[in-house]
């Protein structure tokens, strides 16, 4: 079957066990949970299982999922929902993740995901979970102009449950802006965060929400619009709770036509130069379905500090997926 018209397939197709079910391609045998017979002796040495899914964390515009294979091992997994407008989606997965984040959700809805695991590009096994988006807390993105650039959540130091160092959130800055994206960088002096969540609104008012992890210190956050005032928060959470509150306005750059990127001199220029040199190889496409791609590469020379992959969506607007610099893969969901 064609691939260019997503993964919408007649409603005839899906199974009629589960009619909440993404439909599959006509080809792909309906999943079913293994047997719990016995297979014979030739089948493959361990079936590959799929323990429970659960929810890590909610907020209004993303989920947090966590699972576990419990037996054996898949080689990828696809993560299936419908989104805000019915629509399914397809979010391809590493098969040594454990955990997703779904971004770009809407608040206060019920979402139904299918997580599948594959070995080779065969579904063997898959888990399901409903739920149900966080309200939009009008708390979250504070928005008047009055504000504090730096606001404690707690004032009132509690009694001796108290954690014994008390996490202190210092210091966001934006260290590098272009027209559709904004690096944002922070520092912990006391203490430590589980996680972080920075707020802002996009260019439609729109509020988003980004979840990182509570080792970061910086971010880029994507997609925005070129010539932009945008206001971030960003809050440092301990056990699902915001403890604290830094923020920073920033104006994204001017739109401009973007120069062929060209491959660096061979020439080496004189002792001015880095110790050595870093070099991009080999960008090519490891796996591709109706709504993702994966992206694999090579840095045959020196190191990068971090990547920022870009390209334009379907309706033609630019897009850009920062990406850690020790990383060789990328899914783009």
């Amino acid at each position: 079957d064609s691939m260019d018209t997503g993964i919408s397939m007649p409603s005839s197709i899906a199974g009629t066990e589960e009619p909440e079910e993404l439909p599959l391609p006509s080809e792909e045998q309906k999943y079913e949970k293994p047997q719990n017979e016995t297979p014979p002796s030739d089948a493959l040495p361990v079936q590959a299982v799929l323990g429970e899914l659960r929810v890590s964390s909610v907020t209004p515009n993303s989920v947090g999922l966590q699972w576990s294979v419990p037996e054996g091992s898949f080689d990828s997994f696809l993560l299936q929902y419908r989104d805000a407008q019915g629509q399914p989606q397809a979010l391809a997965i590493d098969g040594g993740s454990r955990s997703v984040t779904v971004p770009g959700l809407s608040p206060s809805r019920r979402y139904r995901f299918h997580l599948y695991g594959l070995q080779g590009r065969k579904k063997t096994d898959r888990v399901s979970i409903d739920i149900i988006t966080a309200a939009e807390d009008p708390e979250e993105l504070p928005l008047p102009t009055e504000e504090p650039q730096h606001e404690k959540l707690q004032t009132e130091a509690p009694t001796s449950e108290v954690t014994p160092a008390r996490a202190v959130l210092e210091e966001l800055r934006v260290s590098r802006v272009t027209p559709i994206s904004a690096q944002l960088q922070w520092s912990v002096p006391k203490g430590s965060f589980d996680s972080f969540m920075l707020q802002y609104r996009d260019a439609q008012g729109q509020p988003q929400a980004l979840p990182i992890d509570g080792g970061s210190r910086s971010v880029t956050v994507p997609g925005l619009s070129p010539s932009h005032k945008y206001r971030f928060h960003l809050y440092g959470l301990r056990a699902g709770k915001r403890i604290d509150r830094v923020s920073v306005d920033t104006v994204t750059g001017e739109a401009e036509e973007e120069p062929q990127q060209e491959k660096p001199k061979p020439e080496s220029s004189a002792s001015e130069a880095l110790p050595m040199r870093a070099v991009l190889e080999d960008l090519k496409v490891s796996s591709v379905t109706a709504n993702s791609v994966q992206l694999q590469w090579r840095v045959p020379e020196g190191s990068f500090d971090s990547f920022l992959l870009q390209y334009r969506d379907a309706q033609g607007q630019p897009q850009a997926l920062p990406i850690d610099g020790g990383s060789r893969s990328v899914t783009v969901p």
